[in-house]
């Protein structure tokens, strides 16, 4: 669940392996950077919803349409079907039981997070402590009655190709997945331990950054994706947020040099605190306003 609260990696990648009160002033937060000619929307966005809470505003709205392209984490956010095979290859492990790599007390708990998932904690035995980590995080959310089908990204994307406006993206889905699969051992037990840590209150916690996420408090939103996961496991952050924002600041910057208007949208969690984008901008010089 810490991974979908961070909302670095779209849902969607590992989501090929889960077969089978409404909001009344919705403003969720958006930044705008401009340079000599070009100017950046930066719109933190979730990766999972239900259909009853509709999220564009006026501000949105209206960046939407100035926005002469979009940009999100990976361009191709709605064909993660076809990483299948890869996930396959570097995530399944059948020669090394996921239960032989935890206690008994971390097995119990991954038994009890792994109620609701497809499989349960079956499928999970014979995946690699990343891969199980990634579905973990996704179990509070379907319970909760949250659909990663229905994540911004996939609510956005629709709306730039039908304006035939061009979709392009800071990463790639195999770079995503390998993100995780290259972790070493230890990390990737790590990252499980962390989901295990979660579950019992992931889905208030989720559904609390959703409320944080409709009413843009940014505070919020840093405290819930970012401020325990940066101090329990600094590693972690470092290499699945801090390295990756500075991966999207380059690519700005790029964006910035130029001309024109960009929209763009990645997990919010990658725009919120201290190591966000738009802090990152800020300190290479940029005005970066709230819009």
């Amino acid at each position: 669940m810490r991974l979908l609260r961070r909302l670095s990696i779209p849902v969607i990648v590992f989501c090929v392996f889960a077969v089978g009160a409404l909001y009344s002033a919705a403003e969720p937060a958006i930044w705008v950077v401009k340079g000599p000619h070009a100017t950046v929307y930066l719109f933190g966005t979730i990766h999972a919803l239900d259909q009853n809470h509709p999220w564009h505003s006026p501000k949105i709205d209206a960046a939407i349409q100035q926005s002469q392209a979009l940009w999100l984490e990976v361009p191709d956010v709605d064909d993660a079907a076809s990483m299948q095979p890869l996930i396959f290859q570097l995530g399944i492990d059948t020669a090394h039981p996921l239960s032989s790599k935890l206690t008994p007390e971390q097995m119990a708990k991954l038994n009890k997070a792994a109620a609701g998932l497809p499989g349960g904690n079956g499928m999970l035995e014979m995946m690699k402590p990343w891969l199980a980590g990634m579905m973990l995080s996704l179990a509070p959310v379907m319970r909760a009655g949250y659909d990663p089908n229905t994540g911004v990204e996939l609510q956005l994307k629709p709306e730039f190709v039908k304006a035939n406006k061009p979709v392009k993206g800071f990463e790639t889905l195999e770079q995503q997945i390998h993100y995780f699969a290259d972790m070493s051992d230890k990390a990737q037990l790590d990252f499980l331990v962390s989901e295990l840590d979660d579950a019992d209150s992931a889905v208030d916690k989720f559904k609390e950054l959703v409320g944080a996420w409709y009413s843009g408090d940014v505070a919020k939103l840093d405290a819930l994706n970012n401020s325990d996961f940066r101090g329990k496991y600094p590693d972690l952050f470092q290499l699945l947020v801090v390295k990756r924002n500075q991966n999207f600041v380059t690519q700005i910057q790029d964006l910035l040099k130029g001309d024109g208007v960009t929209f763009v949208a990645v997990g919010v969690g990658h725009l919120v605190g201290k190591d966000g984008v738009p802090a990152m901008l800020e300190k290479q010089g940029y005005k970066v306003a709230r819009d």
